[in-house]
């Protein structure tokens, strides 16, 4: 269960958009906030950050297509298209414009929904994230600097390959899962046990793990689609938030390639933000939040 600032369980709801049909969490009071998850998690990964939220803003934790307890189509996994379900969601639910915060693919995400639709995204916390297009793909090359650095993202050649990552993580979703979370965090005591749980039980039901490998298995769609919608960077206000141990500074490079106003903030902490440092990743968000919308 995910809570409010009230301790109040939040809504939660089912919406048919964009030939999907999305799980979302909601709650709060104020300006319009949609919080956007990455892989290997889910809305719950927010759980930390919604009730530092609430008593300013109205959040919407969706969970993306394919991930968590949203319906799992055979494709649409690129994120232009994802971040179109997304603005969909929001339209469905009243919200004219809206700010938003992604970490992970849900940047990736984010930043599509915001150079697809700027007349309703107020500003961006890009959390954590590359972007295809734009340095990601040359950290699955292994390097002496990648491997140095903790940035071989080997498992994305892996989830390329058809058919074969679905048959040798079947059965294994928990140790995969465990530990990829862990793996990423500088403070792996953060993967709480209700955490895993939840992630395990949504990879592992019916197309979850197909569903996971599609989102990589989009990424070079995903390259060709940040680098046009890159010709006209974004005019909104971005704020880049790394992890030191995991993608750091280079996020604000990441955002700077598509955005002309950017402020970065790096944190001690690895790749999971909203759950290994909570309050200080709200004390950063607040500021930003409040100066536009």
């Amino acid at each position: 269960m995910i809570s409010d600032h009230r301790g109040q369980p939040l809504g939660t709801g089912r919406a048919a958009v964009n030939g999907t049909s999305l799980h979302y969490r909601t709650g709060g009071f104020g300006p319009a906030l949609v919080l956007l998850h990455g892989v290997p998690k889910t809305s719950y990964h927010w759980r930390h950050l919604i009730p530092k939220l609430t008593d300013r803003y109205t959040v919407v934790a969706p969970d993306l297509r394919g991930l968590g307890d949203s319906a799992r189509p055979a494709d649409g996994y690129d994120s232009a298209t994802m971040s179109d379900d997304i603005a969909a969601l929001m339209a469905h639910l009243g919200h004219e414009t809206y700010a938003v915060v992604g970490e992970d693919w849900g940047a990736v995400v984010g930043y599509q929904l915001a150079a697809r639709h700027r007349d309703h995204v107020r500003a961006l916390v890009f959390a954590e994230a590359l972007l295809p297009g734009f340095g990601f793909e040359d950290h699955t090359a292994l390097t002496r600097e990648n491997v140095s650095s903790g940035m071989h993202l080997w498992h994305l050649g892996f989830y390329f390959q058809p058919d074969v990552p679905e048959m040798l993580i079947a059965g294994h979703e928990r140790e995969l899962i465990s530990y990829m979370i862990k793996n990423e965090r500088s403070h792996p005591d953060t993967a709480t046990p209700d955490a895993i749980e939840e992630y395990v039980r949504c990879y592992s039901m019916p197309g979850g793990i197909r569903a996971m490998l599609a989102v990589y298995r989009a990424m070079l769609v995903d390259a060709e689609q940040n680098r046009e919608a890159a010709r006209k960077k974004l005019d909104i206000p971005v704020l880049a938030l790394g992890g030191s141990a995991f993608i750091g500074e280079r996020n604000e490079e990441m955002a700077r390639h598509v955005a002309h106003d950017v402020t970065g903030q790096v944190f001690t902490a690895g790749h999971d933000l909203a759950e290994e440092v909570p309050d200080e990743m709200a004390a950063a968000v607040l500021p930003f939040l409040a100066g536009h919308l």
